[in-house]
């Protein structure tokens, strides 16, 4: 409470605002990969997927340079479909800042419908970006929940009653489209809930691809939600950002006219409810831990509430996840330190530590081989860990733990290739390669951290793999 709207956008200098009105792409959401020569870290440094955009909004995109010259900061700013292109123009710039370039850009979005999947928001937290994008959402608009639905023809009648606004035609609000949004909001909001409580059932994934085509998108950065009451409910955890765009706006059967009615008339009454709102102190935010008269203010039902408290115990997991890592790097350490001794034995004695370890002659290379299995269980805990995002989003450009896997990775790598090939592994599995079946999924995530934080291509930190080469040769 007390925090003024002016001030926790930090709106100064100049605004750039981009109107476009382009909507439509191929079925059924329209998604495409991010370009990642221009987007480089919109990827997973886990498994190497890009992160997934609109299409139709990024072919929209269009750089703007002539503001940042001026060495002003610049605040990029779209209303409805308008604001991913905000977004894109933010993100370049935040990944390719001009050499005039002071002040990162800062991104405000009114009514904005969502651009980007999880790995999208996931690059922004794990960037330190997501604070520079603020987007405000009027509690019944339809607009930044309609990319949880599948293309259809009521998105054309939707955008068509917007169109017919703009023009000054008298046409009427289409009927059941809000119904039919929000049904598919709540399929993507329920396949979310059972992903953090862990429910690993494999025929939620079946039916997922056979039967049901769910919303890649998911939101991200800051969001500010106008009650409609002069209160602002700010939020910045995207899980609870999700349940609260789809349980504040949930209805039933009676109210259906009435709010499928104001779905779309709020759309249109950003420029009103703001006025109120600037310069009130009315913001409140649910970061600390929701508040019963703020809950009230979003008309969430008790088991609304109980899904917030679920998506905010998500994020103490994560945090416990990561708390419990760094009690397991003193363990690393130490069998970091068995390995190293090993190496230092196999040098005295005049032989490589690869080739002592492949020959299994001594009782240092038996020790040293029951280090290296205690850290592969070690590691492949941590990369389920991130597979399944259940660590916190910057957790991998954090750089104690990029040295000592990089320092894993040189160490320990090599011995796996040792054991690798004289046990003709390669028979089944093929050659041990950067990218393989052969080569464990622990090495590759901890060699994408090191590139991605020293900016360098793939593959370029690929010096563990030295004697794959030599054996493949």
């Amino acid at each position: 409470m007390g925090e003024t709207v002016g001030k926790l956008i930090g709106l100064n200098d100049e605004v750039i605002a981009m109107l476009p009105n382009d909507w439509f792409g191929q079925p059924p959401f329209r998604e495409r990969k991010i370009d990642t020569n221009k987007f480089r870290s919109l990827t997973s440094l886990n498994d190497g997927r890009d992160a997934v955009v609109n299409g139709s909004f990024f072919r929209r995109f269009n750089t703007v340079k002539k503001a940042i010259a001026k060495k002003k900061q610049v605040v990029f700013s779209g209303c409805s479909s308008a604001g991913p292109i905000a977004i894109l123009a933010t993100l370049y710039f935040l990944e390719n800042p001009e050499p005039n370039q002071i002040l990162p850009p800062r991104c405000l979005t009114f009514g904005s419908p969502l651009i980007g999947d999880r790995i999208f928001g996931h690059a922004l937290r794990r960037e330190g970006w997501s604070d520079y994008f603020t987007h405000f959402v009027m509690k019944y608009d339809i607009i930044p929940r309609i990319m949880l639905s599948p293309s259809s023809t009521e998105h054309a009648q939707i955008l068509n009653y917007f169109k017919s606004k703009f023009n000054r035609e008298r046409i009427n609000p289409p009927s059941s489209c809000y119904l039919s949004v929000m049904g598919n909001a709540s399929s993507v909001a329920s396949y979310d809930a059972c992903n953090l409580m862990r429910c690993r059932n494999p025929s939620l994934d079946i039916i997922k691809k056979s039967f049901i085509e769910l919303s890649p998108y998911r939101p991200c950065g800051t969001y500010i939600f106008c009650t409609g009451n002069g209160n602002l409910v700010v939020v910045k955890n995207p899980n609870v950002v999700l349940r609260i765009l789809i349980h504040c706006a949930k209805l039933g059967e009676s109210d259906a006219a009435e709010v499928e009615k104001r779905s779309m008339d709020e759309h249109l009454a950003y420029l009103s409810e703001l006025k109120e709102c600037l310069g009130m102190q009315t913001v409140v935010s649910l970061d600390g831990g929701p508040a019963t008269a703020t809950l009230n203010d979003l008309g969430l039902s008790p088991q609304a509430m109980l899904c917030l408290q679920s998506a905010e115990e998500f994020e103490n997991v994560r945090s416990r996840n990561q708390d419990q890592i760094r009690k397991n790097k003193n363990k690393i350490e130490v069998e970091l330190g068995k390995m190293r001794k090993h190496k230092e034995n196999s040098e005295i004695r005049r032989v490589g530590y690869y080739d002592s370890f492949k020959l299994q002659n001594e009782d240092d290379d038996f020790h040293a081989n029951v280090s290296r299995l205690e850290l592969a269980v070690i590691w492949d805990e941590i990369e389920e860990m991130l597979k399944e995002f259940e660590v916190p989003d910057d957790f991998e450009r954090k750089k104690e733990f990029i040295d000592i896997g990089s320092e894993y990775r040189r160490l320990v790598e090599p011995l796996d290739i040792a054991n690798f090939y004289p046990h003709s592994k390669d028979k089944e599995t093929g050659a041990y390669m950067i990218i393989s079946e052969a080569r464990p999924d622990r090495y590759l995530f901890i060699q994408r951290w090191l590139e991605h934080h020293e900016k360098k291509p793939f593959g370029s930190r690929s010096e563990s793999l030295f004697w794959a080469d030599v054996n493949r040769h």
